[in-house]
C-alpha cells in the first residue's frame, strides 16, 4: 500500500471551506499558515509491529516505525502537533514486565506535545500512574477528572495553548466515566465531572479567555454509543465552539474526520484511527495569515508499515 492511496479529501462544511489536494504554492503559503495534527489512540502497549504471520494486520503498526513517520512529516511541514487520545497502557507483555516506563519513554523521544487519559491508564492505580508521570516530557491534559483529593492532586492541567507562527490553539482532554470501567482501587476518591458542562467551560476559557484560534478536544468518550451515554458525536452536537474532536476508547478507524454542524452553525470534525499504533492519523488545516480563518482542510489515515516509509 502507497501512503498516496490512503490520502482523503472532502469538503468541510457550507462556510466556504475547502480540500486542496495540490501541493501549497510559495504564493499561497506566503498568505496561509499551515498547522499538521498528527494523532494517536488506544495505543495498548504496542511497542512492536503485529507479527507477520498472515492475522490482520500483520506487519503493521510499531512505535519505531511511527518514529520515522512523524520524523518525516516535521522535516517536511513547519507547524506539527502530534497528540494522542488515551489508553496508552496494556496489551502486551511490555506493559506487564515494565509497567507503562517503556511507553512514556518513548512517546517523549518522540516529542509528543500532549496526551489525555484512557481508562487502562488507571490499570496501575493511581500510585503507579504517579510513579510513571515523571518519564513522560508531554502534558497530560483532564478537564472532567477531579484528583483533588488523591496523590495526583495537581499533576494534570485542563488544557494548553500551543502558538504555531502566530496561530493559538488551545487543546484540552475529557475521559470516560472510570466506575464500571476500573476498578474503585484503581482510581480511588477521583472524582467524573460532566464531560459536556467541562467542555462548555473549556471551550468559554479557550476562544474568549486565551484568544484561541482553534480548539481541540482530546477524548477518551467514545466515538458512538446507540445509549444515551456521552461520546464524541453527542459532545459536537451539544457543544460548539470545539473545532476537532480527537477520540479514542472504541477503537474506531475513520478514513476520514466525521463532521457535525451544532444548531449555532458550528462545524466539529471527529476523527479516530483505530487501535494499537496501526495508522497515524494526519490533518492538515490552512489558515490565513491574516484572519486566522481556516480556509481549507486536508486528512489522511497513514498506516504504518515499511511502504510507508519507503514510499
Amino acid at each position: 500500500m502507497k501512503r498516496r492511496d490512503f490520502l482523503k479529501y472532502s469538503a468541510v462544511g457550507a462556510a466556504g471551506l475547502t480540500i486542496v489536494g495540490l501541493p501549497f504554492t510559495s504564493e499561497a503559503a506566503s498568505k496561509t499558515i499551515r498547522l499538521t495534527i498528527l494523532h494517536t489512540n488506544d495505543q495498548h502497549s504496542r511497542i512492536d509491529p503485529f507479527p507477520n504471520d498472515g492475522r490482520k494486520y500483520g506487519g503493521m503498526g510499531g512505535m519505531a516505525r511511527r518514529a520515522s513517520l512523524v520524523e518525516k512529516i516535521r522535516k517536511q511541514e513547519p507547524n506539527v502537533l502530534l497528540l494522542d487520545s488515551g489508553d496508552i497502557w496494556q496489551g502486551t507483555p511490555y506493559f506487564n514486565f515494565f509497567n507503562g516506563e517503556l511507553e512514556y519513554k518513548l512517546m517523549s523521544d518522540m516529542k509528543y506535545d500532549a496526551a489525555t487519559l484512557g481508562n487502562h491508564d488507571f490499570d496501575l492505580g493511581l500510585e503507579g500512574l504517579a510513579k510513571q508521570l515523571p518519564l513522560a516530557s508531554f502534558e497530560f491534559l483532564n478537564a472532567n477528572y477531579d484528583f483533588s483529593k488523591t496523590i495526583l492532586a495537581g499533576k494534570f492541567k485542563p488544557y494548553k495553548v500551543f502558538e504555531k507562527d502566530g496561530l493559538k490553539i488551545g487543546v484540552f482532554g475529557l475521559g470516560i466515566e472510570l466506575e464500571g470501567l476500573v476498578g474503585k482501587k484503581q482510581f480511588g476518591e477521583t472524582l467524573y465531572i460532566d464531560p459536556v458542562a467541562k467542555a462548555q467551560e473549556m471551550v468559554t476559557e479557550l476562544r474568549e479567555n486565551q484568544k484561541c484560534h482553534m480548539v481541540v478536544c482530546l477524548s477518551h468518550l467514545g466515538y458512538s454509543y446507540e445509549t444515551d451515554k456521552i461520546d464524541d458525536r453527542k459532545l459536537a452536537a451539544k457543544v460548539p465552539g470545539i473545532d476537532l474532536i480527537l477520540g479514542g476508547h472504541t477503537h474506531t478507524f475513520m478514513e476520514q474526520p466525521e463532521v457535525l454542524r451544532h444548531e449555532s452553525g458550528h462545524e466539529t470534525l471527529i476523527n479516530q484511527v483505530g487501535w494499537s499504533g496501526i495508522y497515524l492519523g494526519r490533518i492538515d488545516f490552512e489558515f490565513n495569515k491574516k484572519t486566522k480563518q481556516k480556509t481549507s482542510i486536508k486528512t489522511a489515515a497513514l498506516p504504518v508499515d515499511n511502504p510507508v516509509l519507503t514510499s
